[in-house]
């Protein structure tokens, strides 16, 4: 229901009209509307809805285009006392067709004032103020209809600096052996109208440009460097230079008092670590990571980062792991602070591999956005996958897509039931959205990235996210503009058949085997639980027989392929599907091809990633009852013998499971699968005993 209406509507929007005969714009703005924000919830009956109605903007999911914001001048004071807050907000905004309305997200905010102000000195204050707490939107309602073109619509309001970690909120830290508090907010995804009235939408990209009031002890961060300071007794006002086009989501400030470790990228960018005061020493790991992604992805994506600055900050009461504010990331310390000998490897490469995520996001997000909350994974898949890339490139040592592979198989065990998603989830109410950030999102979306990489090649998809960078930098983009770059840099028809795997949940299990002097390939969809199989996909996969390495598309249930010839078929040949493990699918062999594999297997002709994949793929068609328990062991048994820390702990981890399932089984059967899962355990315990003695040492 609206918030204000009734007769206490009528009687407001009756003072306003006077107001607006008898006073100036600017006296009008000292009277207006102070407090329309927050009047108690009544119960009137409903109104009739007509196309002059504020009620015609109730109920709808997206904000009218009829006007856009160009640019916001934002002026805050918090005030740490008190928790609360007091702002005004210029927007520029641009009537493209004629309304006497202007619609914007307000939520948990007092409005004062409000007018609009056009050339030739048009001044208007809105005789109507209505918001529909369910829509999160406050509809401003004028006289007459607005001019077209060009306006400054300046708003007045004050708000709580809550503690619910969203919008513009306070968060407890130490100072001085001291418990206090600063000022920090959280805007992604819907959280800005919290903080100032705006238009919360992705697709609407602005200019910003903060002023940050706060006492003068306090360090004030936001997106951009600071441009001036002005001292007033106790207080500093702090005016930070424009920022490029951006979404609101992305709009951060920070006020506290924190130390800080910096450095300079090799192109001059400089990079802060803030932390609580006596903790900068422990930023170092995430300052290194932040110069050397900053290097790294000005050079991948071929487009300079955007900004004259970089600043990553900790913050202990922290709902995310991470927040790739333009200029700004804030991250919880618990993933974000390295503390000394305490952390453990681990730890290392979970730091890294976020904040090279966040740093990936400057480009993958920020330069180029999303133009709507469905295609969130073109952020969120693409920033997963970089971040891989970008770690692997510097820190070579730590094996770290063995991580990622990790990652996948985790995901693919979730998009293998029911309650599975489509990569591009439908976003039917806003609070929806918040509920879309999940593995499907950024594994599986960072999945099907590694997929395409491996089939197009590692420089034709490099050269093709160049080009999806510079066409849509500033800008947004929607999944098929994706899939419209790649096909023009291949040839190959990714609209087509990418959104196979876009539009729906789930994956294939790949069927071959050998059908005259090719193979034969089928395919349905994996299910664990049992529930409909109903999928069919454009499966790009590629394969090696022995030596040479193949690839093709399966665009059918089922097709032949002259892959393997007749010659390469001869003697202890084998072939292998999803080279690399880069595939997002699971295979099943036929019995003469699974024995080669497993012939291969014995001789250590895969790599750790690959073996890791067999040893997982056979695990989940046993569970998933497409081939036996037996076969599984087999294949655990064959590769006991592997000096390979993460193929042997693989093992432990499967045998174990296989045991544990398995102890309902008749007496003599439990008596059998305890030898031979002995027999497969005790070489892999043996050898990561030997590990750990050997780190110890």
């Amino acid at each position: 229901a609206p918030v204000a209406g009734g007769a206490a509507m009528a009687m407001l929007q009756l003072l306003l009209v006077t107001h607006l005969i008898v006073a100036t714009c600017s006296s009008q703005q000292a009277a207006g509307l102070r407090g329309a924000a927050v009047p108690a919830l009544v119960s009137v009956p409903m109104p009739t809805i007509t196309a002059d109605s504020p009620d015609q903007f109730r109920g709808k999911l997206r904000l009218p285009r009829f006007a856009l914001p160009s640019h916001y001048e934002l002026h805050f004071r918090p005030d740490l006392m008190s928790y609360t807050f007091s702002g005004v907000v210029a927007i520029t905004v641009v009537v493209l067709a004629p309304t006497r309305f202007l619609v914007l997200n307000v939520m948990e905010l007092t409005i004062d004032r409000a007018s609009i102000h056009f050339k030739l000195s048009q001044c208007l204050v809105p005789t109507e103020v209505v918001f529909f707490k369910d829509d999160q939107i406050m509809v401003l309602g004028f006289r007459k209809e607005l001019p077209l073109g060009e306006g400054v619509l300046r708003v007045h309001f004050n708000g709580t600096l809550n503690h619910e970690m969203m919008g513009f909120y306070r968060s407890k830290y130490q100072y001085k052996g001291k418990t206090t508090h600063m000022a920090v907010t959280q805007f992604q995804p819907v959280y800005a109208w919290r903080c100032f009235p705006c238009w919360d939408e992705p697709a609407f990209k602005a200019k910003f440009k903060v002023t940050l009031e706060v006492s003068s002890e306090m360090v004030a961060l936001s997106n951009m460097p600071i441009s001036s300071e002005i001292v007033r007794g106790s207080m500093r006002i702090i005016h930070f230079e424009e920022s490029p086009l951006m979404s609101t989501y992305l709009v951060a400030m920070v006020v506290g008092i924190f130390d800080f470790v910096e450095d300079v990228t090799s192109k001059g960018t400089k990079v802060r670590v803030y932390t609580e005061v006596g903790k900068s020493s422990q930023g170092k790991l995430a300052l290194d990571v932040g110069v050397k992604s900053l290097d790294f992805y000005n050079d991948y994506f071929g487009t300079p980062y955007a900004l004259a600055k970089l600043d990553m900050i900790s913050i202990p009461e922290f709902n995310w792991m991470g927040m790739e504010n333009y200029g700004l990331i804030t991250f919880h310390p618990t993933v974000f602070l390295f503390d000394g000998p305490s952390t453990t490897s681990t730890k290392l490469q979970e730091i890294a591999v976020l904040v090279a995520h966040e740093l990936a996001h400057q480009w993958c997000g920020n330069l180029v956005t999303m133009e709507w909350w469905n295609h969130l994974w073109l952020n969120e898949g693409f920033a997963t996958w970089m971040s891989y890339q970008a770690v692997d490139s510097f820190f070579q040592k730590w094996n770290i897509l063995l991580d990622f592979l990790e990652n996948t198989m985790s995901t693919l065990k979730l998009d293998s039931i029911a309650g599975s998603h489509p990569i591009e989830v439908e976003i039917h109410h806003i609070n929806e959205i918040v509920r879309i950030f999940d593995d499907i999102i950024y594994i599986k979306g960072a999945s099907i990235l590694q997929m395409i990489h491996s089939y197009i090649g590692a420089e034709r998809f490099q050269i093709a996210l160049k080009k999806y960078i510079q066409k849509y930098a500033y800008s947004n983009a929607k999944t098929e503009d994706l899939w419209v770059v790649l096909e023009e840099e291949t040839g190959e028809p990714f609209k087509d058949f990418m959104s196979t795997w876009t539009k729906q949940p789930g994956f294939p299990i790949i069927n071959i085997k050998h059908k005259g002097k090719g193979i034969q390939v089928e395919q349905a969809q994996f299910v664990l639980d049992g529930s409909s199989r109903a999928g069919l996909w454009d499966v790009p996969i590629t394969l090696r027989c022995s030596s040479s390495t193949n690839k093709f598309i399966l665009k059918h249930k089922h097709d032949n392929f002259d892959v393997c010839g007749e010659r390469e078929r001869g003697g202890n040949i084998w072939i292998k599907l999803n080279v690399n493990e880069t595939g997002f699918y699971r295979v099943k062999y036929d019995k003469e091809i699974k024995t080669r594999l497993q012939n291969a297997l014995e001789a250590n002709e895969f790599s750790s990633m690959e073996k890791i994949g067999i040893l997982e793929n056979s695990l989940m068609l046993s569970i998933s009852r497409e081939d036996t328990l037996a076969s599984l062991l087999c294949i655990a048994y064959t590769c006991r013998e592997v000096a390979d820390y993460n193929v042997l702990t693989h093992i432990q981890a499967i045998t174990i499971t296989v045991y544990h399932v398995s102890i309902d089984a008749t007496p003599n059967l439990v008596a059998d699968i305890k030898k031979l899962v002995t027999k497969i355990l005790l070489p892999p315990t043996l050898y990561v005993m030997s590990h750990f003695q050997s780190l110890r040492h």
